[in-house]
C-alpha cells in the first residue's frame, strides 16, 4: 500500500485530510509497467486515473489533425506523484493522448473512475477537490493551445513579409 505522506504529496489530494487520503488510498491499485510499454491509447475509454509512484510517463498524441499536419511532439512527460488522466472525468470520457513508459521501469497507481465516482458521493469534499484541480488542469491546457495557435498565427504573419 502507498504511503499517506506520498499521497499528501500529490497535487491533486494535497488540500486532503487522511481520513480522505486514507479512502482515497483504499481505492487504488499499483501497475507497473517497462520502458516503451503503452498505458493507454489516443481514443481508449478513460476509465481511471493515474498517479506516477516511481519513473516516467510520456504523454503524446498518435493521432487526429496534429499528427496529420506533422505538429504532433510529446505533450508532456509525467513524473513522481503527479497525476494524468483526468479525462476520465471530462465527456466524452476518452483519452485524448496515448500514455508510454518512458522510463527504465514505471510503477503507477491506478484508480477505477467508477470507484471514485462513489467515493465522491459518500465524501463531497474529495470529489470537490478532484473536480477543482481537473478544472484547473483543463484551464491551463487552453491557455497553452491559445499561446500555441499565437505564436503559429505570428510565424504565419512573418513568413508573408
Amino acid at each position: 500500500m502507498i504511503s499517506l505522506d506520498f499521497m499528501d504529496r500529490v497535487e491533486m489530494f494535497k488540500d486532503l485530510s487522511d481520513e480522505q487520503l486514507k479512502a482515497i488510498q483504499e481505492t487504488g491499485e499499483i501497475a507497473e509497467y517497462r520502458k516503451g510499454e503503452c498505458i493507454f491509447r489516443h481514443g481508449d475509454p478513460a476509465d481511471h486515473l493515474w498517479v506516477v509512484i516511481d519513473g516516467e510517463v510520456e504523454l503524446r498524441c498518435e493521432s487526429g489533425i496534429a499528427v496529420q499536419q506533422g505538429i504532433c511532439e510529446p505533450v508532456a512527460f509525467v513524473s513522481q506523484a503527479q497525476t494524468f488522466g483526468w479525462t476520465c472525468f471530462v465527456p466524452p470520457h476518452q483519452y485524448r493522448l496515448s500514455g508510454y513508459c518512458a522510463s527504465r521501469h514505471c510503477r503507477l497507481l491506478k484508480f477505477e473512475k467508477t470507484e471514485l465516482e462513489r467515493l465522491f458521493e459518500k465524501y463531497p469534499e474529495i470529489g470537490f477537490a478532484v473536480m477543482q484541480y481537473t478544472i484547473a488542469a483543463i484551464g491551463k491546457q487552453f491557455q497553452e493551445l491559445q499561446d500555441e495557435i499565437a505564436r503559429r498565427r505570428g510565424q504565419e504573419i512573418m513568413s508573408k513579409w
